[in-house]
């Protein structure tokens, strides 16, 4: 029996498979989900040492379990560590699901469920390629460490520490690492650079209290209007960010990057038509595709203060707070950034008010080279799978965990994407095409072997 001929029988065991590890709910986010997150990693455990992994075990990190495994029998041979992540976001508000999160629903064609395709669905893909590579040939093309999280959703807080301190263990001649999307629909993606990530709350205080908006309005400063105005000033009418020092050690793109850019599949018209909105936003200068992969940002998220409660309250508050979040671009250092708008806003703070700007979570941009022989051999076992070209692409979001391998493990790498664009991840009704998730089980056995060939 061929690998191919395997996965085709093995289809409606794979995909009741996946569907147990979808039912548990594990959400890292929420606290009362700590004995779901341990089920999850239990389950992988389990489920890696069925399947012919070697040492398979969950590791206690500070706050959730790490699940790492192994099979490392091909002497000479690189070796691949498989990275992702077994946590899953919350599923509010619930009532827009059409059916329930955790409950795996096959409709039109598409697995819905929280988790189908970001990450439990592209992690579970890479255990099965593994398990009918066992079963067919009875090993592995080369040595592959696995290594399953159980943070990412909430900024991966523990997994630095445990690279550190298994620095041995994790070393490897590659990563490999499927967690994001592809393009459009059967189109196979290689994303060759992130964003990096800071994130800041702002508050700001006027008076001593809120004041009666009669007795003392048109003289007390009013927080909200205050801070309004003060957020209003980091942009100006066409998005540039107008913060001193916020551009500093950009890269720009070569002339050559924006053409292969300006060659992917982006159709600016009906982008905005599935965003719903009438016209896009950004620097002119930039086409929507560049905005919102390859320059930096800075956005607000969230603002509150004063009275949210029904009815009326005629009060002049004197508190008001934001949260931001930067995505930034090679050269640009997490801290620098927040320094300079943390330093703008407490500058540029009106008479009458003062500010504090706490920083949150960092990451630093990465990228690859498109170029490099594990990348090649993805391009090759991808194109070979779906039958068409693989696209190379930088993305906007941010994996702050892709930056920490590459600055501690100094290894290559690659990020193959199955989720389609459509997958609303961390949104209601999250699904995972089953045909992506027949292909990309073919895609990554044949993967190993074009990695094994190459030598890395």
């Amino acid at each position: 029996m061929t690998f191919d001929e395997h996965l085709a029988q093995s289809d409606s065991t794979y995909l009741e498979q996946l569907k147990e590890i979808l039912a548990i709910p594990s959400i890292s986010g929420i606290s009362e989900h700590r004995d779901d997150v341990q089920r999850a990693a239990s389950w992988l455990r389990d489920y890696m040492e069925a399947i012919g992994l070697e040492r398979a075990t969950v590791r206690p990190t500070a706050k959730n379990p790490v699940v790492t495994a192994e099979w490392l029998q091909r002497r000479g041979a690189p070796t691949a560590l498989i990275y992702g992540h077994y946590d899953v976001q919350p599923v509010d508000p619930l009532a827009l699901w059409t059916t329930p999160p955790f409950q795996a629903t096959e409709r039109d064609g598409r697995l819905y469920a929280r988790g189908s395709s970001d990450d439990k669905g592209q992690v579970i893909a890479h255990l099965q390629a593994i398990a009918s590579l066992i079963a067919v040939e009875g090993g592995l093309p080369m040595n592959i460490k696995v290594l399953i999280e159980g943070e990412e959703e909430i900024g991966s807080p523990s997994l630095e520490q445990f690279i550190k301190d298994n620095k041995d263990w994790t070393q490897a001649d590659v990563v490999v690492i499927s967690d994001t999307s592809m393009m459009e629909h059967g189109l196979p993606t290689i994303c060759c650079g992130l964003r990096g990530l800071c994130e800041m709350e702002v508050h700001l205080e006027t008076a001593n209290t809120d004041l009666h908006s009669g007795l003392y309005g048109g003289a007390a400063p009013n927080a909200l209007h205050v801070l309004v105005q003060l957020l209003a000033s980091v942009r100006d009418g066409q998005g540039r960010i107008t913060i001193p020092g916020f551009y500093d050690g950009v890269v720009e793109p070569t002339s050559e990057e924006r053409k292969q850019m300006a060659a992917l599949p982006f159709d600016e018209e009906e982008f905005a038509q599935r965003l719903g909105v009438d016209q896009l936003v950004g620097e002119p200068e930039f086409t929507a595709l560049e905005r919102i992969s390859i320059r930096p940002t800075l956005e607000l998220n969230g603002l509150w203060g004063g009275f949210q409660g029904e009815g009326p309250k005629t009060v002049i508050p004197n508190e008001a707070h934001a949260k931001i979040t930067c995505r930034l671009v090679p050269e640009q250092e997490p801290e620098r950034v927040a320094a300079v708008v943390a330093e703008y806003l407490t500058q540029a703070v009106p008479a009458g008010a003062r500010v504090r700007v706490d920083l949150g979570h960092v990451a630093r941009p990465w990228r690859c080279d498109p170029a490099s022989a594990p990348v090649q051999a993805a391009v090759q076992a991808l194109e070979q799978s779906f039958g068409r070209s693989a696209a190379l692409a930088r993305m906007g979001g941010s994996i702050p965990v892709v930056e920490v391998f590459d600055r501690l493990l100094g290894a290559p790498c690659v990020l193959m994407g199955f989720a389609a664009p459509d997958s609303n991840a961390h949104a209601p009704n999250e699904s995972l095409p089953l045909e992506s998730l027949r292909i990309a089980r073919r895609a990554l056995g044949r993967f190993w072997h074009e990695l094994g060939e190459r030598g890395v």
